[in-house]
């Protein structure tokens, strides 16, 4: 299972990808909406953790924008 994490936090971003790596998922971790907005659309994730006060698209815009 692939995971992208959008969180930015670093230290919480890094919390939780620590945790679902030592449970065997794949996880990848990026800090603000707009690269999280194309990564979500170039690659096919399972589960998207997004946090919705991020710098440069929030995590509703950027929501709205992958679905």
């Amino acid at each position: 299972m692939r995971i992208l994490i959008v969180e930015d936090e670093k230290k919480v971003a890094s919390f939780i990808a620590k945790g679902l790596q030592e449970e065997g998922y794949a996880v990848d971790v990026l800090h603000d909406g707009e690269s999280g907005a194309f990564q979500a659309l170039s690659i096919d994730y399972d589960v998207v953790i997004l946090d919705l006060m991020l710098p440069k698209l929030s995590g509703l815009e950027m929501l709205r924008i992958i679905r």
